[in-house]
């Protein structure tokens, strides 16, 4: 069975002048235990950054596929979406990352970044804009309870 990699936490770290941000130490730590790299694109619905290992983006590109025609406008677009713009980020031996330009200008991000854990992928949000995304996520989860229904080999 193959162990499943967590984005988790919600860590706030500077900025430099060249774009230059460190990557929290959980997120390196499992980079290194997956033995892969970090795949990261501007986020196809939400003001931020998005973020993987390589593994996630080879199962979403396959994904599309199966679901999708091959020479359809819902395959080109997303496929535009995400991978026309990904892009593979190693991180130097103190831990950052240099993001490109295009990224931090869609998340408005400058002097500091907010990296959120989703699970398998995670976000890079500016501090003001995540503070407000995830008042808006708390209040619409109290207003609708949402309900989840695990499937019973997940449990396992």
């Amino acid at each position: 069975m193959r162990k499943t990699f967590l984005f988790m936490d919600t860590v706030t770290n500077k900025v430099d002048a060249k774009g230059r941000v460190s990557l929290p130490a959980e997120y390196r730590a499992l980079v290194k235990e997956a033995n892969s790299e970090i795949v990261c694109y501007r986020s196809i619905s939400q003001p931020c950054i998005e973020g993987c290992l390589e593994d996630l983006l080879e199962k979403l590109a396959a994904d599309i596929e199966n679901a999708t025609d091959f020479f359809s406008e819902t395959q080109d677009n997303l496929t535009n979406l995400i991978f026309g713009d990904a892009r593979r980020y190693t991180f130097d031996t103190t831990g950052r990352i240099m993001l490109s330009e295009k990224l931090l200008a869609h998340a408005h991000i400058t002097d500091s970044a907010v990296f959120v854990g989703k699970g398998r992928k995670f976000q890079i949000w500016n501090p003001e804009n995540y503070a407000k995304e995830e008042a808006r996520i708390r209040a619409a989860a109290l207003k609708c309870r949402p309900s989840l229904h695990l499937n019973k080999e997940t449990e396992k």
